[in-house]
């Protein structure tokens, strides 16, 4: 099938995909929001679900140790830290930055945090409710202005040791004191952002950032866990009430729900210019984009690389084994196996050998690419053969 007309198919089963999941919506009690008598057979991170009680990775822990355990140490369980138990801002009491004639300050004292901006005829402060990010790539800092909640203008970049202007945010100097601060953040906004760096931060229509857990743990991916603990605790194994993102197909599960924070193809495709170079860190979009990799296949899944429930590795030889998942590891496989092996009838493994190595493919075919802005190397998940010269889709 050529690419143009895989393409179009693909786009086609996009839009489906789209009429169905507005269909579904309303079914929905208002926006993101779930009755508290559906099932939750269509969880989604970012849902607002109502009457339905959340009890916290402690509850999930009693039946399922390891896993709550190796979850606390992967960088989604880290993907936020209230101000108080911010290890950046622990350890940097005082950052600085200057734009033109305004000049911000973030300090520290005792366990409060305070972002400062000041133009030398006024000053803004505000203090610090969370910090989002785990501060590897970078963190950004949630605080509330006039009522509003904000997302800061500068963020912490450990490559500077210091601040620099928050991504997507313009650099040209701002017009007031007000615009300086950051970006105000609509209630939709700021409940997408809590949503996907902190787990149990809604309840119904309402954003309750105070009752937020930091990171995004079990209750984040799984919905909220009262009505499952109730029937585990009664050994109704039947409708355990809880739900297991595995059930999902391959695109659902990369494009729909790892998607609805890591930014899916439909996503993107609704950005202006598609985000432009900073779409590198929106990796479902990315392995979308991969030519002659099916968008329906679980080898393509974002879990069969990742494991939400263990540390991300940063090896590239732990992935070459799922690339051979689908490769051959060398094209004289295909002459010396028999003829009868039901592995080569089928689909797996059939996709061609790479001529040059069949070891670590990531490094060459999912190279890491810098974004300026972030000051950081991100890995590419649009994988394909990167020619020297060549520039890096978007």
């Amino acid at each position: 099938m050529g690419d143009g007309v895989k393409r179009t198919l693909t786009l086609s089963f996009l839009l489906a995909c789209a009429v169905v999941y507005a269909c579904a919506s309303l079914l929905t009690s208002g926006r993101g929001q779930t009755r508290a008598g559906d099932s939750l057979s269509r969880w989604r991170p970012a849902r607002v679900y109502s009457g339905v009680g959340y009890v916290g990775a402690s509850a999930c822990a009693e039946c399922h140790a390891k896993e709550a355990r190796t979850q606390a140490t992967t960088p989604m369980a880290h993907a936020s830290e209230a101000t108080a138990d911010c290890t950046v801002l622990k350890t940097h009491t005082r950052l600085s930055f200057r734009n033109g004639p305004y000049n911000y300050t973030i300090t520290r004292e005792g366990d409060r945090s305070t972002y400062t901006v000041g133009d030398g005829a006024g000053v803004i402060s505000e203090p610090i409710l969370f910090c989002f990010g785990q501060g590897v790539a970078g963190q950004t800092y949630i605080f509330k202005h006039d009522g509003t909640f904000y997302e800061s203008r500068v963020s912490y970049f450990p490559a500077l040791q210091n601040l620099d202007i928050t991504i997507q945010h313009p650099r040209a100097v701002p017009a007031s004191l007000e615009d300086a601060l950051g970006r105000p953040l609509s209630l939709e906004a700021a409940v997408g952002c809590f949503a996907c760096h902190t787990t149990a931060v809604a309840g119904g229509t309402r954003l309750q950032p105070e009752r937020a857990a930091p990171g995004v743990s079990c209750e984040a991916c799984h919905g909220p866990g009262e009505r499952h603990v109730a029937a585990a605790r009664a050994k109704n194994l039947k409708d355990p009430q809880i739900f297991n993102p595995s059930d999902l197909d391959a695109f659902e599960l990369s494009q729909e729900f790892c998607g609805a924070c890591h930014q899916s193809f439909d996503t993107v495709m609704s950005l202006a210019a598609q985000g432009g170079a900073s779409n590198i860190r929106f990796q479902p979009y990315r392995i979308f984009n991969s030519r002659g990799h099916l968008i329906n296949d679980r080898r393509l899944a974002c879990v069969a690389c990742h494991d939400p429930h263990e540390q991300l590795r940063h090896d590239a030889a732990y992935y070459d084994s799922k690339c051979l998942a689908c490769h051959l590891s060398n094209n004289k496989e295909l002459k010396t196996r028999d003829s009868s092996d039901k592995e080569l009838k089928s689909l797996e493994r059939s996709a061609p050998a790479c001529p040059v190595a069949a070891k670590q493919c990531a490094t060459c075919h999912m190279p890491k690419v810098e974004l300026p802005e972030m000051h950081y190397e991100f890995t590419d998940h649009w994988i394909r053969v990167v020619k020297p010269g060549e520039p890096v889709p978007k």
